[in-house]
């Protein structure tokens, strides 16, 4: 009855911040223990869902943070609130190439990149020609 309490207590307080570690010494119950409550598959299952509405009550409570911040003409947060959630402002990476165009891969290229594909699980094997092994697959 007694673990029943604690695990509850433990629960309600991963509820409210989701750290563990910040959770187990709040309550007072040891990481271990907790590892070891975690063994049972229906309990693991509550934590990480206690867990998940921590998450949200602190990305709430933030959000909260930081709109009033945005009142106060906080130049981060304003900066931060655009970045996130502002196309025009989101960073943005330039990549600058000078690419010249290969007409055809040679067999040894092609068989290479065959091999990377295949190896990267992007095409499945019945997608290549059988009766061409260096024949790339057309789409």
């Amino acid at each position: 009855m007694k673990n029943d309490k604690n695990k509850q207590s433990l629960l309600n307080q991963l509820k409210e911040t989701p750290i563990i570690n910040f959770a187990c010494k709040k309550t007072g119950i040891g990481r271990a223990t907790y590892y070891h409550w975690r063994e049972d598959k229906e309990f693991a299952k509550i934590a990480d869902e206690a867990i998940i509405e921590g998450e949200a009550f602190i990305t709430d409570m933030s959000e909260s943070q930081l709109i009033s911040m945005i009142r106060d003409r906080n130049f981060q947060a304003i900066q931060l609130w655009l970045r996130h959630h502002h196309a025009k402002y989101s960073q943005k990476i330039e990549i600058t190439a000078n690419v010249s165009q290969q007409d055809e891969l040679t067999p040894e290229q092609e068989s290479v990149v065959r091999e990377a594909l295949r190896l990267a699980s992007l095409i499945p094997s019945d997608k290549t020609d059988d009766n061409d092994p260096n024949k790339l697959p057309t789409n």
